[in-house]
């Protein structure tokens, strides 16, 4: 690792959002190098992030500036080449920030404090909570995104708002959502239910424990009760039925099958965190372009060693249980399955492996076994 210690005449710009755990990584590998991080929160103004993506051409976080030399949205800067990443800390070391660097619009401050005057529709209400959700992820949430400080995050203030904000959900009117704005409200809300359902009730140590949680475990939205599996399999996965259930969790008479997707959406599989370790890492998400952060995620999830691995040998791809407990969302074939997958990979050596071995058949295809131990983490 490259450490610099002397006078540093540049910066290293960071574009990002509370609570992103790859913001969080790449922030750390870069402060670990000492370099001076200028962060700028791209969070509160949509205005921001739409000149941020016209800038660099993409919608996520982070996006990262060596001066004024742009390298993406790296999960870790370390991960570029060694020569690379060498010539970008020179020039920062060596180099002050030249004039032609890009400069952030002005932030509209209506906007970044709107959430703090009282949400009155569900649009403003799920920005609201989502905005405290990433400060308490921001404050409470390994660089990994797969543990949480729950005992620091339940005596938070912060955590007191989001608990009396919690309760104005029952007076949003859900049918005024889009599809894409009831997808990111019910992702966020599932993903912080979870959380708050541990805060009060402990952690489910058992099969029978975690049924009850997910069954039990609810929110009042909108006049009707949401437990977790309503929010799943009802709400996310257009009313199919969830694992071990007998029945669809909404009813022709149900009203809350209106609020349901029209059909399922695959990629929330790789949103949705149960407080597992086996779980992908928590986000936050917006109505805006949910689709491509939700292609990311699937991305991410997929090169992961908990999510996929290739085996060009013995001719094996092992997947995540995720893909058999909900294979009926990807395919009803291992075939289409397969296809799926591929489909979603970022583009990297496990995707070409994979594309090679489907281009010559008799693919195997097996599952790993499920870390289901809890994603807690305490620090003193």
């Amino acid at each position: 690792m490259a450490v610099f210690e002397d006078h540093i005449s540049g910066r290293v710009t960071v574009y990002s959002v509370p609570g992103c755990p790859q913001c969080l990584q790449a922030k750390a590998a870069l402060k670990a190098m000492n370099l001076p991080v200028h962060e700028v929160d791209v969070s509160h103004d949509a205005a921001v992030r739409a000149w941020l993506e016209k800038m660099t051409g993409s919608s996520t976080v982070p996006q990262i500036f060596f001066n004024n030399v742009h390298i993406g949205g790296k999960e870790n800067p370390q991960n570029l080449a060694p020569e690379e990443l060498e010539r970008l800390v020179r020039l920062v070391k060596e180099k002050a920030v030249p004039p032609d660097t890009l400069s952030l619009p002005a932030v509209n401050s209506s906007e970044s404090e709107k959430s703090d005057k009282g949400a009155v529709t569900a649009s403003e209400l799920s920005e609201a909570l989502r905005n405290l959700i990433m400060k308490l992820y921001s404050d409470h949430l390994s660089a990994d995104g797969k543990s949480v400080d729950y005992k620091a995050l339940s005596k938070s203030a912060c955590y007191e708002r989001y608990c009396e904000l919690a309760v104005s959900l029952q007076r949003v009117e859900l049918l005024s959502l889009s599809h894409d704005e009831r997808l990111a409200f019910f992702i966020n809300v599932y993903n912080a239910l979870v959380i708050h359902g541990y805060l009060r009730l402990g952690f489910p140590k058992n099969i029978w424990q975690r049924y009850r949680f997910f069954n039990y475990v609810s929110y009042l939205i909108g006049g009707e009760v949401f437990t977790l599996q309503d929010i799943e399999n009802g709400v996310l996965r257009g009313n199919r039925k969830g694992i071990a259930q007998l029945l669809k969790p909404f009813s022709k008479n149900d009203p809350r099958l209106q609020v349901a997707l029209p059909e399922a959406e695959p990629l929330i599989h790789f949103a949705l965190n149960c407080g597992a370790k086996g779980c992908p890492p928590i986000r936050t998400y917006t109505s805006e372009d949910i689709g491509s952060q939700l292609q990311t995620a699937a991305g991410a999830f997929l090169e992961s060693d908990d999510g996929c691995n290739v085996d060009t040998v013995k001719r094996e791809v092992k997947l995540s249980q995720i893909f058999k407990w909900y294979k009926a969302d990807f395919g009803d074939t291992e075939e289409k399955l397969l296809n799926w997958v591929l489909t979603h990979m970022r583009a990297s050596q496990k995707k070409k492996s994979l594309k090679t071995l489907l281009s010559t058949g008799n693919v195997k295809v097996s599952y790993m076994p499920y870390d289901w131990s809890t994603d807690i983490t305490h620090n003193n």
